[in-house]
């Protein structure tokens, strides 16, 4: 769920920032504490773009957030859920990576009528 403070955008861009080198293939992988601030911050971001309660968004181990306006959902396995490894969030987050190839190569899993989050993404860019 969608935390109660806003995202500071400085705070988000440093983020992003740390792994950008890293998510273009140009830079060694980052450290956990910075994919972790990046992957937490962008999704923060993305609930506070698309309030709602219909879509769980999944970048395990880092963050699960509910958003986009819909049915809400309180409880067991939601119908509408979107997850991804975070590189591949970050990427989608940043506008890399576009929805629709992330979809069709199975780089997301995306089920139920209202997982897609191509209207929303991205929430920032490099």
């Amino acid at each position: 769920m969608a935390s109660s403070r806003s995202v500071d955008p400085a705070e988000l861009r440093a983020a992003i920032s740390a792994v950008s080198s890293w998510l273009r293939g140009e830079g060694p992988d980052p450290a956990r504490s910075e994919l972790a601030a990046a992957v937490r911050l962008s999704l923060r971001t993305l609930a506070a773009d698309a309030p709602g309660r219909s879509v769980e968004v999944r970048v395990p181990p880092f963050a699960a957030v509910q958003c986009v306006e819909g049915p809400r959902h309180t409880r067991g396995t939601p119908p509408n859920v979107v997850e991804t490894d975070a590189r591949t969030w970050l990427e989608l987050a940043t506008g890399l990576l576009d929805w629709t190839t992330a979809v069709e190569s199975a780089r997301v899993s995306a089920s139920g009528s209202r997982a897609d989050l191509a209207y929303w993404l991205p929430v920032v860019r490099l």
